[in-house]
């Protein structure tokens, strides 16, 4: 029986990849290296530190260490959250359908918590979560499972009693590999689709979940 359902945030809740991609680019060629959509879909859904770790293992930069690299991506993607972000379809209607129902809800982002702050204020959503966590807190980031496991014992649930919604595959295999049950809502004209059939079910936006859904899982 499904008690809680945890959502995570970056192209799911916010349409803001193309604020993560746009301040990857930005920072990546300007110290030289070149970037591209197959390596933003095999990132997506990873930690930004991660992320700039596995740049530095392909190349190698001067000028910056990898820990200022990663606060000038955060820094400008919150700044881009701020100035752009707008909510996905579904978001209010899910959220508000959760609020009153008997169903805990949670957030569990790779993002750090500053950027996760900007989010839930920029939307006003804060409200409908009990439970909100980052990956920067973990030792691992997603597809690794402990975020989710850890968002599960903070909303006072068993993993298998969760439902997970990602847009990410590293998310999806995350919130399965906690023996979660995951919903995916891939982004539109993703090169890797089809991979996301491991997924309990996938869906065009959050607008297609009805709360009946959870009585299947």
């Amino acid at each position: 029986m499904i008690k809680a359902v945890i959502f995570d945030m970056d192209g799911l809740l916010i349409d803001s990849e193309p604020f993560w991609q746009e301040s990857e680019n930005l920072v990546f060629n300007s110290l030289g290296i070149n970037t591209s959509k197959e390596m933003f879909e095999i990132f997506m859904g990873k930690r930004i530190d991660e992320v700039v770790d596995a740049m530095w293992e392909i190349q190698t930069w001067n000028h910056k260490s990898k820990t200022e690299v990663v606060d000038t991506i955060v820094n400008n993607v919150i700044k881009l959250v701020k100035e752009k972000g707008k909510a996905l379809t579904g978001v209010y209607n899910v959220l508000e359908n959760l609020k009153n129902s008997s169903i805990k809800v949670g957030l569990a982002s790779s993002s750090k918590m500053k950027i996760i702050e900007a989010v839930l204020d920029k939307l006003n959503i804060r409200e409908y979560f009990e439970v909100v966590h980052s990956a920067e807190y973990e030792e691992y980031g997603k597809p690794h499972p402990q975020i989710f496991i850890s968002t599960a014992k903070m909303l006072g649930v068993n993993p298998n009693e969760c439902l997970v919604f990602e847009d990410s595959l590293n998310g999806v295999i995350s919130a399965l590999a906690a023996n979660m049950k995951c919903f995916a809502i891939p982004e539109s004209g993703a090169l890797n689709l089809r991979k996301f059939i491991i997924s309990n079910k996938i869906l065009n936006n959050l607008n297609e979940f009805k709360l009946a859904d959870l009585e299947s899982l």
